[in-house]
């Protein structure tokens, strides 16, 4: 039996997680409110907040699990990609802990770990499977073939969809963040009221930086003929934004389905949250006979409990970290 501390620190949500013999226990996330003054995440501050956080978290969630730092077998942590200074924190903490208690340290991908927090409830995947991974800094379709091995399919080239969403709402004056006001909005507005441009690239590659430039644009225009327009038709917009990038998101899932011959589906990441996603994901499913995996709620966002996770498929492989391991804010795929 393998008991893992898990520890999450890569953007602005300080989080740790107990998993016991590939059961997580627990997943304590705290959330730093302080950024939604500055309409996004200030690394510096957000560098702070994990230094405030991750003592207390991480003691609440051992106590929880009535786990001492004795029974701990390895201490998983995310090495990046995000941000440097959030990095640092928190595995400066997991190699500092870890020496001290003379068991290894488990750098974890953090993209990776979006996928592989599907196997912390049931129902679970089973191999091969395809795997949307959404969110505000990445968009890619990839291939698992195992919890160690997956393939990517395709990715955005330019901003994550996740990204697109944000920067979409801030022009219609929406607080940060902005994504789960769209997808709040969206579900009182007409999702045919508005067309936007969606961008064409080869392959199962995506790129959005396009539909945001012709949002500004139709807004600009709009504008001028009506100061309101925004306020009148803020739902519309909401709905009509959110449909067109779902569909650009389905478009190549659908694709990268049909060439792999799969029907194990699932998606990940922050965006996976976005109600009108799910609800698409599973008129898709009844049409293609499709079986698929969308996680809890709370597995959706950064949170360590897919460290925790992620850290026992890599202890099982014996795929420990060094103490000269130093985050890697674009930590390669």
């Amino acid at each position: 039996m393998a008991i893992i501390l898990g520890i999450e620190s890569s953007c602005d949500e300080t989080s740790a997680s107990v998993c016991i013999n590939g059961k997580v226990i627990n997943n304590d996330i705290a959330t730093q409110d302080i950024h939604e003054q500055y309409g996004g995440v200030v690394p510096e501050l957000a560098s702070r907040e994990h230094q405030r956080n991750i003592v207390p978290i991480v003691s609440h969630v051992l106590e929880n699990a009535q786990i001492s730092l004795e029974n701990l077998d390895g201490i998983a942590y995310t090495r990046g990609p995000g941000l440097l200074g959030a990095l640092l924190v928190g595995s400066s903490f997991a190699k500092s802990m870890a020496q001290a208690l003379n068991i290894p340290t488990i750098p974890v991908h953090h993209m990776k770990a979006h996928v592989l927090a599907h196997f912390i409830d049931d129902p679970k995947p089973q191999f091969p499977f395809i795997c949307l991974t959404v969110s505000g800094g990445h968009t890619q379709l990839l291939l698992v073939k195992s919890a160690t091995e997956m393939v990517i399919l395709g990715q955005t080239k330019d901003d994550a969809v996740g990204e697109a969403f944000d920067k979409s709402a801030k022009l219609l004056g929406l607080p940060y963040p902005g994504g789960p006001m769209i997808d709040k909005l969206a579900s009182k507005g007409d999702r045919n009221k508005f067309q936007f441009a969606k961008s064409d690239v080869p392959a199962l590659d995506y790129s959005f930086s396009g539909i945001k430039t012709s949002i500004l644009y139709f807004l600009r225009k709009e504008v001028k003929k009506n100061e309101n327009f925004v306020e009148e038709n803020l739902n519309d917009l909401a709905a009509s934004i959110q449909f067109t990038l779902i569909e650009m998101l389905m478009f190549k899932l659908k694709l990268a389905a049909k060439q792999e011959g799969i029907n194990q589906i699932a998606i990940a990441g922050g965006v996976s949250a976005n109600l009108g996603l799910r609800k698409r994901l599973t008129e898709e499913a009844n049409k293609s006979d499709w079986e698929i995996f969308i996680p809890d709620f709370q597995y959706c966002t950064d949170n360590a409990g897919m460290i925790a996770i992620s850290g026992h498929f890599l202890y099982e492989n014996q795929q420990f970290g060094l103490l000269t391991d130093s985050p890697l804010p674009r930590m390669p795929f």
